[in-house]
């Protein structure tokens, strides 16, 4: 079964079990998902799912903040939330040391020594990572080990 198919039949059961808060959210999946498919004219792997799920995480952490800053716990909660939701979908997070691993792997494989080959040593992680770590993190490690 498919990412796309997966959260399909969870929209399916969460309308059965009355749970409007996640359906919500998987609708808003399936919609953003469906968008990009029209956009681009293509039917979406699993990965380019992911990547949508990926983006729409962190819409939301970027609204957290706003809303945080504006006092709005309510939203907070809201957003916080939807997250949740989402973050099912994605498989497990990496840890730290599994990250740094691949970053130093990266950087092996690329043979990247500055800053400047940071752009090759990302491209290397991001099929592995995708997914499984922040991207933003992974960065900060890229630049961290190139710094060095």
């Amino acid at each position: 079964m498919t990412l796309k198919e997966r959260i399909t039949e969870d929209m399916k059961s969460a309308m059965r079990s009355g749970d409007k808060e996640r359906l919500a959210t998987i609708r808003l999946a399936l919609a953003a998902i469906k968008q990009r498919e029209v956009d681009e004219r293509i039917a979406l792997d699993d990965g380019q799912v992911l990547a949508v799920l990926e983006k729409m995480i962190k819409q939301r952490k970027e609204a957290i903040t706003q809303f945080e800053a504006g006092g709005r716990a309510d939203l907070v909660a809201k957003e916080t939330a939807e997250i949740a939701v989402l973050r099912a979908y994605l498989p497990e997070q990496m840890s730290e040391a599994e990250i740094d691993a691949l970053v130093a792997q990266a950087v092996a494989q690329t043979g990247a020594t500055s800053v400047k080959d940071m752009g090759k040593v990302i491209a290397a992680v991001k099929s592995q990572a995708q997914g499984r770590a922040d991207m933003g993190v992974v960065s900060a490690r890229v630049r961290a080990k190139l710094g060095q």
